[in-house]
């Protein structure tokens, strides 16, 4: 009989992990930090294939719900160079794709609503981590006999696996965001279109997410010496002149955005990443494998790793041979989509840039026999 999961850490992953144990029977309490499910932003908007994020979904039973809520129109994409001259484009069709995209907030509710009360204790912050027991802030003591660690990049579980801790990657976001676009910034709105947009150049490129609500996100993508040269380009002037050779539509993407601009430097774990079998101990999503953003699968392979755990947990009568099985399984996939991760990482900032990602993104289209618009 599988002992009770602890579970450090309430963002997609250790939601999904908890759901989906929670629907086989096995009891788990997830120690999440911030106070509830909306406490703050919870990103932008999220791709879900169908081979992972997706799947996670079916076995929580939450497809319906989720299906309730995406935006299919969202998985259209285009790739422009800095003049803003559109150099590729795909246009999602009603029903006719894989990787719908929902907001992660969205995805967090319907996560977070389908647990019974007491699953997940909001607010409570783990201190320290150590073999069997968590420590939180108000100095209680938990006993932690199978513990998961989903919290993130900088997780306080890993240690116990694993020396690695996330590299800079040399690049480096700033986050700006415009609201009301369709009313207020149709321009912007109608640059960016229905889904995502990346515009490429030599070290650099702005990279704009339409989300839920006529809102967009826009990431300014700088290529950095090191992490905290990002806080210095979060001021609108400074990066408007970093960014004065592309198009003014393009600039406008900053220049017009609301608010405070957020820096954030990109981090990840190195390709490849895993660790020696530790009993009752093991990680997933960001914990286990944090990469660049730039092969769309953070999200999808945090619930993916979250589904397979808890399907081993209850397909072992072992916890130790569900742990391993889990593992031996997440490992190279792990490491397949880090590399892919890196590689286009390079290939979105390379010399001729968008030439590379476009000739990628050609490919991508001809293998899975779609056409181009």
């Amino acid at each position: 009989m599988t002992p009770p999961v602890t579970i450090v850490g309430g963002g997609l992953g250790g939601l999904t992990l908890a759901r989906v144990l929670h629907t086989r029977g096995i009891p788990a309490t997830v120690y999440e930090l911030d106070a509830s499910p909306a406490a703050r932003d919870q990103g932008g908007t999220l791709d879900l294939h169908e081979e992972s994020g997706q799947r996670a979904l079916a076995e929580a039973g939450l497809s319906r719900e989720f299906r309730a809520v995406v935006r299919e129109e969202g998985e259209a994409l285009r790739i422009l160079d800095r003049r803003g001259a559109v150099r590729f484009e795909e246009i999602a069709g009603e029903g006719s794709g894989t990787r719908p995209e929902v907001d992660r907030g969205e995805l967090k509710r319907i996560l977070a609503g389908s647990l019974p009360d007491g699953v997940v204790r909001w607010g409570a912050k783990v201190t320290a981590v150590s073999a069997g027991t968590l420590t939180l802030d108000t100095g209680e003591v938990v006993d932690a006999g199978l513990l998961v660690g989903a919290d993130g990049a900088w997780s306080k579980v890993r240690p116990l696996l694993s020396d690695a801790v996330p590299r800079y990657s040399g690049l480096s976001f700033v986050e700006a965001r415009l609201s009301e676009v369709d009313e207020r910034r149709p321009a912007a709105a109608a640059l960016v279109g229905a889904g995502s947009m990346f515009a490429l150049a030599e070290g650099k490129g702005l990279i704009a997410q339409r989300t839920g609500g006529g809102r967009i996100r826009v990431y300014a993508a700088v290529r950095t010496a090191d992490a905290a040269a990002a806080t210095g380009l979060a001021d609108r002037d400074r990066l408007l002149e970093v960014f004065a050779g592309f198009a003014p539509g393009l600039r406008a993407l900053v220049a017009e955005s609301e608010g405070a601009l957020i820096p954030r430097p990109i981090h990840a774990l190195p390709v490849g990443h895993r660790w020696a079998r530790v009993p009752g101990v093991t990680l997933l999503g960001d914990a286990a494998h944090v990469m660049s953003p730039f092969a769309g699968e953070g999200a999808n392979l945090a619930m993916l790793d979250a589904a397979e755990l808890a399907l081993a947990l209850a397909d072992h009568d072992d916890v130790e041979s569900a742990l391993s099985a889990y593992e031996t399984t997440m490992f190279p996939r792990a490491e397949e989509a880090a590399r892919g991760s890196a590689d286009n990482l390079e290939a979105c900032f390379a010399p001729g840039a968008p030439g590379a990602m476009v000739e990628r993104m050609k490919r991508f289209t001809a293998q899975h026999g779609e056409d181009l618009p």
